[in-house]
């Protein structure tokens, strides 16, 4: 029963990642499919580009909701899952990691619109709040001084997820929390592989251009 259990929360975090917020704001706004339009993403960076500031905001917020609820939920169902196995209190944060990655999986993979989507980087902040505040916080500040910078949110958003990844060992976060952030950074920069392209090629749009590939 415990081990149904789990799998259903990773199961529930797959789908709450997968909700597409950004798709859905941009049909309900503009009445387009934003996946073809700008980047081709749907995350906050394209809907900004391409739907406006306010849907961008909103797209942003609720795409860290979705990351912030997959930790929270695993926390509020625990204690009955703990009651069906001795095992329980060592598997808690190895399940928590586990729906967080599943949460930024069904961001950038959503079921409902063909398994395409965002980045999974606003997600990803949820995750880090949910689980370490202070790694989420420093991420954050790596994210906003390299846009500062460069003005390039693709390389802020890989700064960042490598900061994370630093910053859960350096802050002594639990193993499973720093296997969560070298996994989860690999997998930022994976999702952002044309984008590092494009940033070798000196062809990577910056904040308030237009971009005509799919980047952030």
């Amino acid at each position: 029963m415990a081990v149904l259990a789990i799998v259903l929360l990773l199961a529930a975090a797959y789908l709450l990642g997968s909700i597409p917020t950004g798709y859905l704001v941009a049909k309900g706004v503009k009445g387009i499919d934003i996946r073809q339009y700008g980047s081709g993403g749907t995350g906050a960076t394209n809907v900004l580009r391409t739907v406006g500031k306010g849907a961008a905001i909103a797209v942003l917020l609720i795409d860290l909701l979705k990351g912030l609820l997959a930790v929270l939920v695993v926390a509020a169902v625990w204690p009955q899952v703990a009651a069906l196995t001795a095992l329980a209190p060592l598997w808690q944060p190895w399940v928590a990691v586990g729906a967080s990655l599943m949460a930024l999986v069904g961001h950038s993979k959503s079921v409902w619109i063909n398994f395409s989507g965002g980045k999974s980087v606003a997600s990803g902040l949820g995750v880090l709040i949910g689980l370490a505040w202070p790694v989420a916080l420093g991420a954050a500040i790596a994210f906003g001084l390299t846009l500062a910078l460069s003005r390039v949110v693709s390389l802020s958003s890989m700064v960042a997820a490598i900061a994370a990844s630093i910053l859960m060992v350096v802050t002594g976060q639990p193993l499973p929390y720093a296997v969560l952030g070298v996994l989860g950074a690999f997998y930022v920069l994976l999702r952002h592989r044309s984008n590092i392209d494009r940033l070798l090629a000196g062809s990577e749009p910056r904040l308030g251009q237009q971009s005509s590939d799919h980047g952030v």
